[in-house]
């Protein structure tokens, strides 16, 4: 199993994120706030905007608290001022892994980064050190009842989709970034709002892990997904089925 098919593999790493709830609010409040300020305030006109309340209500976030984080964006509240970063280093077995944060403070989340691949088996490396192993594509997730593989799969193909991929958590749809407002919104008309539609990075090379360097290295994956600053962890890991589930056990 790759680690790039984030949607299936939720397995063994469930049970640490569902400990971390709390920690949910502050990522998606920094997010709204940057994707507010990154365009109109107006989610309509905003698709990183939309994306980011989508994401908010199904995690059950009051209203008024999006509403706040979108004025601090748009200027009305003032308020912190985050920026985007990207991190790149090693796993444990050559694991190749990208971070994604927004922080209104680099030194402290560079530091928080550098501490967690150290502790777990891993190495901070410089801008570009792992980013060639991966692809830069657009992504689009929608749930499984949706609709049928046959019909996701058509209904992609025709908005411009490079490939679709559909199995028990849902529907995958990648595409060329450019690409990425335009397939969602053909695909939006017809199955209504995406689940995820934001840009990601897909493995072009995979690395093949043993029971060993896999229990340590999603130890270093919650220890990054941990961190408040941290919006997203992506590694090229693969690993199999059988280990999976002797380490989800």
């Amino acid at each position: 199993m790759a680690g790039h098919s984030q949607f299936k593999n939720i397995m063994y790493r469930k049970g640490a994120q569902d400990a971390k709830r709390g920690k949910v609010f502050t990522k998606l409040i920094r997010e709204l706030t940057v994707a507010a300020r990154s365009g109109l305030p107006d989610p309509e006109f905003n698709p990183r905007l939309r994306t980011a309340i989508m994401a908010a209500k199904a995690a059950n976030m009051p209203k008024d608290t999006m509403e706040r984080a979108i004025r601090r964006g748009s200027g009305e509240d003032g308020g912190d001022s985050y920026e985007e970063v990207r991190y790149e280093g090693y796993g444990p077995g050559g694991v190749a892994v990208i971070v994604e944060a927004l922080t209104d403070n680099r030194n402290r989340t560079a530091s928080e980064v550098r501490a967690a691949f150290g502790k777990h088996g891993g190495s901070l490396g410089e801008s570009g050190s792992v980013s060639f192993m991966f692809e830069r594509v657009g992504l689009i997730h929608y749930a499984p009842g949706v609709a049928d593989a046959e019909a996701m799969f058509e209904a992609a193909l025709d908005a411009g989709a490079d490939d679709v991929v559909s199995n028990d958590a849902g529907h995958e749809i990648t595409c060329a970034p450019d690409s990425l407002s335009s397939v969602r919104d053909a695909l939006e008309r017809r199955f209504g709002a995406a689940d995820v539609a934001r840009l990601d990075w897909k493995p072009s090379i995979t690395a093949p892990v043993d029971e060993a360097q896999a229990e340590t290295l999603f130890k270093l994956l919650d220890a990054l997904d941990d961190s408040d600053d941290v919006q997203r962890v992506m590694a090229n890991y693969e690993v199999a089925d059988d280990v999976l589930e002797r380490l989800s056990a």
